[in-house]
């Protein structure tokens, strides 16, 4: 028989002083748990609730809801709307959601539910011909933007105050000249983020320069500026976040390549005034593992992800380092407001948790 108390006193206190580094060790790394979302259409639209509600969007008029943390994943009908492509998706509960499809003229449109997909109402289609928008984001449930591809090389930005029951555009006068072709990338519906009250950004590509338009009262008035993100006709920003009103994140890259990483991460620590390119190591063209088209932060915390179509990046310091992320790659990515749980929609319906961020 083992008689405990013949352990020397001195082993016993290393090892109860050591047990806290046992469990850090023992800690997993951050990793994907794949869901059924019982579609295979390209998914590009997500938008995360709590850690058991989230939303995604796709082509095919496709909306999908979770209420069991991912469980399930059920299926809902915008009647019309089944031919379009939902490339955004913004939730504020298992109730209330909008979405945003894309395409040349009425094929813009926004819908709203708010009463969990059981019904739709069309708040918008687009009039403009030449138009075409590619995301949104909310400060609030009531109170909205939505951004357009230019229009003869003027902006072309929506507002909304009163939860979409009227979509009102900002004059063009308010906005510096645009470049020529200059517009987003509808590739996850987030090149465009809010924060506060009244902050707002939008991330431009498709242009000779790659550039950030930002407002500071809730788009009355605009300023912009460069970013050294690479840019051209498949190259730009296809995602900027910020964690508060002076620290974010702008990615990108050129989608035709997507495993080739150059150029395609920058961070401001202004609130959009500068940003600075950021390297890997031994000075490498960027500190990420590809082409990302979303970025986005973990509320409350210096942590980011960085995620495209081959692949996923974390970083635990504000942006300066990132580590590869095993597992496949997504288009889209959302993380809930407690910071409690981060879903990704991608490729053939495919949808993952973030686990152990």
């Amino acid at each position: 028989m083992v008689e405990f108390t013949r352990v020397p006193r001195l082993v016993l206190c290393l090892l109860i002083a050591s047990a806290p580094l046992l469990f850090l060790a023992a800690t997993p790394a951050p990793s994907w748990m794949l869901q059924i979302s019982g579609t295979n259409v390209s998914l590009r639209g997500a938008s995360a609730v709590s850690d058991q509600v989230a939303w995604a969007s796709g082509q095919g008029g496709t909306v999908l809801r979770t209420t069991s943390g991912g469980l399930t994943w059920q299926a809902l009908r915008v009647p019309g709307a089944e031919l379009l492509d939902f490339r955004d998706v913004d939730a504020f509960s298992d109730q209330v959601a909008y979405a945003l499809s894309i395409g040349p003229g009425d094929a813009s449109r926004i819908y709203k539910t708010t009463n969990g997909g059981a019904d739709w109402t069309m708040q918008f289609a687009n009039a403009e011909p030449a138009a075409f928008y590619d995301a949104m984001a909310f400060w609030d449930v009531d109170r909205g933007i939505a951004v357009s591809d230019t229009v003869d090389g003027e902006f072309v930005v929506i507002t909304t105050e009163d939860g979409g029951r009227t979509w009102n555009r900002i004059p063009a006068d308010r906005f510096p000249p645009a470049l020529p072709n200059e517009g987003y990338f509808a590739a996850s519906g987030t090149n465009v983020t809010v924060w506060g009250d009244s902050h707002v950004w939008l991330g431009t590509g498709a242009a000779e320069r790659a550039r950030v338009l930002r407002s500071t009262d809730a788009g009355r008035t605009w300023a912009v500026v460069d970013t050294p993100l690479a840019a051209g006709p498949t190259a730009g920003i296809f995602s900027i976040a910020f964690r508060d009103a002076l620290t974010g994140l702008v990615v990108g890259g050129n989608y035709q390549q997507e495993r080739t990483a150059a150029d395609n991460l920058a961070v401001t620590r202004d609130g959009g005034a500068t940003w600075t390119l950021v390297r890997g190591p031994d000075d490498a063209a960027s500190a990420l593992s590809g082409f990302r088209s979303v970025v986005a932060w973990k509320p409350g915390t210096q942590t980011a992800i960085a995620i495209g179509p081959s692949g996923a990046d974390l970083s635990t310091d504000d942006g300066r380092t990132w580590a590869r992320i095993d597992g496949p790659g997504f288009h889209t990515f959302s993380i809930e407001p407690g910071g409690a749980a981060g879903w990704a929609a991608g490729s053939v319906g495919r949808i993952g948790q973030l686990i152990g961020f």
